[in-house]
């Protein structure tokens, strides 16, 4: 099989570090406007821009900024300076949508994914689009069958990109799921003003709602409340038949989430992809692999489309289903590099023992996870050894399992 990479989110610095030590393939996020996660993801600031390619350049990662939003005229100049700075810092690749940003791009010789909110879902889309971009990021709502047809197509046709080489597919493979095709939902436009494709969404299809006669004021009896809330899509029991497909990378939807579910998530499917190698992925090894995916957040799992209209698709609780809990017990306020000793203040009502699990996430540190040991209590005040470097006013979080 073709080697398939891991394409990671990251919405900050502490979940790029988490991809980063990970061992994603890739990492895509945004910076300020015009990217999808405007609202729902810390971002980045364009003078970070260098700093993260040389970052993920030390690792030989692909970088991707995301340029996907509608894109309005007034807005061109500001696209043209920030296509100039990614092309500046090194950055590997824009993602967009909009065909005035693709253009510019390709002005600029800047490489180019086309983002998934195209709805690309046949070969001859394909075949128009390779004169502008060199990888694709097919629509969410096709099967594997369709899938692995557009990609034979693509190798049977040599459907080459500005590059010259063969156009790549990228699929999600896990994380937050739209209602609404590609992700091109107007709901929380209509009811705030905000629009999704600015990437302002506000989640509607979140919420819990009723079904009521205006005339006679009968409600309807919904087995679930949660009528538009998509569950997460979830590959790994699939993941050998996706990887069959001949894709070339799997993106872990998450820029909004916690650094937590990227360190998970990406060393899962890595795991996953590392286990298909060795001929070695078993039901036991599935069931292990979405074990650990259910430790973070998420809303119940589902194969989407991929395997063709099912019945999970629809969230059957409140927005968090995760197994494991993490509990703030505050940030580290020294950390002695010579003996590896961190510290750090705790409540009042708060106490930990050795063998007690824990983890740490810092925007240099990215997620350390482990279990107390060498613990001392001095009133309020706690120390405990760690492994590894961390830093201070890194957090730390208490874990345990539902």
């Amino acid at each position: 099989m073709n080697k398939v990479n891991i394409l990671a989110p990251a919405g900050n610095f502490e979940s790029l570090m988490a991809a980063i030590n990970a061992e994603a393939d890739e990492i895509y996020f945004g910076i300020e406007e015009l990217n999808m996660r405007a609202s729902g993801a810390n971002n980045f600031k364009i003078t970070d821009l260098e700093k993260i390619s040389k970052l993920c350049l030390k690792k030989n990662i692909q970088t991707w900024v995301t340029l996907n939003t509608v894109v309005y005229d007034e807005e061109i100049e500001t696209i043209k300076k920030i296509l100039k700075e990614i092309k500046k810092a090194g950055i590997s690749g824009i993602i967009a949508s909009d065909l005035a940003v693709i253009k510019e791009a390709n002005n600029q010789k800047i490489e180019v994914c086309a983002s998934t909110q195209m709805s690309i879902s046949n070969l001859e889309t394909v075949k128009v689009l390779s004169s502008w971009v060199d990888r694709i990021v097919l629509a969410r709502e096709l099967s594997l069958e369709q899938i692995k047809n557009i990609v034979e197509g693509i190798k049977k046709e040599k459907i080459v990109g500005p590059k010259g080489k063969l156009i790549e597919i990228e699929v999600f493979g896990h994380g937050a799921m739209c209602v609404a095709v590609s992700g091109r939902c107007q709901m929380s436009l209509y009811t705030s003003n905000l629009s999704a494709n600015r990437g302002k969404c506000i989640q509607m299809c979140r919420r819990k709602y009723e079904v009521k006669d205006k005339d006679t004021g009968k409600e309807l009896v919904l087995d679930n409340d949660l009528v538009m809330s998509r569950s997460d899509l979830c590959t790994i029991g699939l993941l050998e038949k996706l990887v069959k497909t001949g894709i070339k990378a799997i993106k872990i939807e998450g820029r909004a989430r916690s650094a937590d579910y990227v360190d998970t998530v990406v060393k899962t499917y890595k795991k996953g992809l590392e286990l298909i190698d060795k001929n070695n992925f078993g039901k036991k090894e599935k069931e292990e692999l979405l074990d650990d995916l259910k430790t973070v957040f998420n809303r119940g799992f589902s194969n989407g489309f991929y395997m063709g209209r099912s019945a999970d698709e629809w969230t059957v609780g409140e927005n968090n289903m995760a197994t494991e809990t993490k509990i703030l017990l505050g940030p580290i306020e020294h950390f002695y590099q010579k003996i590896k000793v961190a510290e750090i203040k705790l409540n009042k009502n708060i106490r930990v023992n050795n063998g007690d699990k824990y983890m740490v996430i810092g925007p240099s540190t990215g997620v350390y996870r482990d279990t107390f040991f060498d613990i001392k209590m001095e009133k309020t005040t706690l120390t405990f050894k760690t492994k590894q470097k961390v830093r201070k006013n890194d957090k730390v979080f208490y874990l345990s399992r539902k």
